[in-house]
This record gives C-alpha cells, sequence and structure tokens, in this order.
C-alpha cells in the first residue's frame, strides 16, 4: 500500500480546519489588540515625558515663590513698623493737645485771679484768650501815653505771660464812634498809636520778647456795646490783648528771620495795623 494513500482523518481535518476563515479572523483581531496596546503604551510614555518635562521648572518657581513671600513678609512687617510709630504719634499728639488745653485752662485762671475787675475783664473763644482794658485805665481822654494804671496792669500780664514763651500776643486798639478833635485825624490813628504805646511799654519796660508781639487799631469799626449811650461807648474805647498759641497767630508777610547775633541792635516791635476795613 502506498504511503501517500494511508489517510489519517482526523489530522486531515484538524489541518484543514487551521486553515479555515475563523483562524484567519482570529489573527486580526490578536493584531488589532496589540496594536492598541502598542499605540496605548505610546501615548503613555509621551504622557509621561510631557509630565517629566513639565516638572522641569517647578524647582525654580517654588524658589521664586519662596523670595516673593518673603519679600511680602518683609513689606508687611515694615508697614506693622509704620502703623505702630504712627500710633505712637497720634498718642503723643493727643498728650500735647490735652497739656496745651490745660495750659491754657491754667493761664485763663491764673488772669481771671489777677486780672479781672470792673475795668478789665476775660473772655475766651476759639482759643483766643483776650484781656480787655477799658481805656480810662490805660489812657486820659483823646491821648494815647500810658497812665500808671495801665502800666500796673500791663506789668502783669507781662509776668503771667513771661511763663508762656509759645504763646504769641495781639495788641489792639478800640474807640467809640465820636470823631476825634485833637492831634489825632481819625480815631483809627488814636486807637493804632493806642495799641503801639502798649506794645513798647511791654516790651521794652515790661520785658516780653518783641518777636511774640504785633499791634493793631481798628478805631470805632469792632464795638463791642451800643454806641448810642454813653455806658456801651465806654466799654467801646479800649485795649484788648488776645493771646492765642502760635498756630493760630497771624501768618507774617515775610519770612521770620533770626536776628545777627553780632548786631548790637535789638529787635524791633511789629509794625502795627492801621485799619479796620470791614464795619462790624
Amino acid at each position: 500500500m502506498n504511503m501517500s494513500e494511508n489517510r489519517q482523518p482526523f489530522t486531515e481535518y484538524v489541518t484543514k480546519a487551521n486553515r479555515g476563515p475563523g483562524n484567519a479572523r482570529a489573527a486580526w483581531i490578536t493584531a488589532g489588540i496589540l496594536g492598541v496596546l502598542l499605540i496605548g503604551a505610546l501615548l503613555f510614555w509621551a504622557t509621561t515625558e510631557g509630565q517629566l518635562r513639565g516638572l522641569e521648572p517647578l524647582p525654580a518657581k517654588l524658589q521664586e515663590a519662596k523670595g516673593n513671600l518673603a519679600k511680602a513678609l518683609a513689606e508687611n512687617q515694615k508697614n506693622q513698623e509704620q502703623i505702630s510709630e504712627l500710633q505712637a504719634q497720634v498718642a503723643d499728639l493727643q498728650k500735647e493737645k490735652e497739656k496745651v488745653g490745660q495750659t491754657a485752662k491754667g493761664l485763663e485762671d491764673e488772669m481771671r485771679s489777677d486780672l479781672e475787675s470792673r475795668d478789665v475783664t476775660i473772655s475766651n473763644l476759639k482759643g483766643k484768650l483776650t484781656v480787655n482794658i477799658l481805656d480810662r485805665v490805660m489812657f486820659d481822654s483823646g491821648e494815647a501815653a500810658v497812665k500808671p494804671d495801665g502800666e500796673s496792669v500791663l506789668r502783669k500780664i507781662a509776668t503771667i505771660l513771661a511763663g508762656h514763651p509759645e504763646l504769641k500776643i495781639q495788641v489792639i486798639g478800640h474807640t467809640d464812634n465820636v470823631p476825634i478833635r485833637n492831634r489825632f485825624a481819625s480815631n483809627w490813628e488814636l486807637s493804632a498809636a493806642r495799641a503801639i504805646a502798649a506794645v513798647h511799654f511791654i516790651t521794652e519796660k515790661a520785658g516780653v520778647d518783641p518777636r511774640r508781639v504785633g499791634a493793631a487799631g481798628y478805631g470805632e469799626y469792632r464795638p463791642i456795646a451800643d454806641n448810642s449811650t454813653a455806658e456801651g461807648r465806654a466799654r467801646n474805647r479800649r485795649i484788648a490783648i488776645t493771646i492765642l498759641p502760635d498756630e493760630l497767630a497771624v501768618a507774617d508777610a515775610v519770612p521770620a528771620v533770626k536776628p545777627d547775633v553780632a548786631s548790637d541792635s535789638k529787635p524791633k516791635p511789629a509794625a502795627p495795623e492801621a485799619s479796620g476795613s470791614s464795619v462790624k
């Protein structure tokens, strides 16, 4: 018998089966799965690689963030120190304000105790302490020479003010509305002359620093009483000495200049205002 003719039915069946269309389909599926896996692996590798590259600048960014944080903390500390300093300044200013208020109250009480009388009155308006002296104490009628009684009052005022060198002094002359009939051209001139006479006395004979003092004359234009009565006219004829802190004093028209140390000349009193343009 020929060997080729010896058939093995089972082997032949298996061989045919292996060559069938079902086997080809399985191979394609396997290849597809492998391809998908390969693509997935490539994508995973690419993603991981990108993430790793993205992590490279992180240390530098972290260092920069730390630097910014340190800078912000330092700035915050500086701000806190400035706030504390400003709070301390506010507290100091408040204490200074209270001290000034107590000083002003003490000065007013002292003046009322030593000066106030029927002819000398004390008033305090908006931080301006004013001593009003009737002209019958200070001057003879129509004259500008200070009388002995007026000198006594001015000396007392100068003595009190000697303990308060930070305060400024404004001496203001006032008259009634009766026209003047002597060597003065008008009540303006008379009021200014009387103010200047008082300034000369307190600076030259009572020891007040002339740089603290100013003079003005308002004539009849700042009355405090009715000029239609004799009593009212008497109240209007007065010298008003206003005492006020430096910040409330009228600013000088020109900056103050330090006196020449080598000069023998004394500082002169401030020039008077001889005006009273607004009627009140």
